[in-house]
Formats: structure tokens, sequence, C-alpha cells
């Protein structure tokens, strides 16, 4: 923090054309010039310093921010054309499952269909 200027010189000359005694006068002067040195007080100067300090800080939080945002989303779009990858193969081995299926059905009901003939045929040649 910054020191505020006090001039006792001044202060105790303008106690003294007030009328106030020059002993206590100083005494004052002496009171005030401590208490201005125990005081913990901001000047204008500290208040520039800490405002660009923490300007400062913001941008460089910001910018980090950013940079992780933009990792942050390389790094989604990456996981989703994996993801994008996998669930066409899987659609694509679905559907070949289903044709093969499709497939074994139509042979089992072409099958069917011939044992049917058949004993429908045996049926009628034995009345």
């Amino acid at each position: 923090m910054g020191a505020v200027t006090f001039d006792t010189l001044e202060f105790v000359m303008t106690l003294k054309k007030a009328g106030v005694p020059e002993q206590q006068a100083e005494a004052f002067s002496i009171a005030v010039r401590d208490s201005h040195e125990t005081a913990d007080l901001a000047t204008r100067a500290d208040l520039r310093e800490y405002d660009s300090a923490i300007r400062h800080d913001i941008e460089k939080l910001g910018t980090s921010l950013r940079h992780e945002m933009a990792s942050l989303e390389s790094s989604l779009r990456h996981e989703m054309t994996g993801l994008e990858s996998r669930l066409r193969h899987e659609i694509t081995d679905l559907r070949k499952d289903m044709h093969a299926l499709g497939q074994s059905m139509v042979i089992k009901l072409g099958s069917l269909v011939v044992v049917a003939v058949g004993v429908l045929v045996t049926v009628l040649k034995l009345q």
C-alpha cells in the first residue's frame, strides 16, 4: 500500500493561525501523522495497480478457458466420430443378420410347404 502524504509543518501552522497553542498543535500533528502511518489505506496508485493486475489475471484466465474449451470440443468431436463409426458398423452387421435370418426363414417356410404338399398328396392317394 502507498503512503499517505501528510505535511506536519503545514498542519501545525494552520492550527497556530487558528489560535491553538504551539505545543498542542505539534501534539495534534504527531497524533494525525501516527494515525496515517498505522492506517492501512490504499492510494489511487494502489487501486490502479490492483485494477491492472486483476484485469491481467482475468484476461489470462479467459485465454486459458478458451484453450480448454477448444481442446474439449476437439476431444468430443473425435469421440463422436468414433461412436458414429461403430454405430454404422453395428447397423451394417444387423442388416446382414436380418438378411440371413430372412433367407433362413424363406428356406424353412419353403421346406414346410414342400412337406405339407407331400403329406397332402399322400393323403389324397390313400383315399
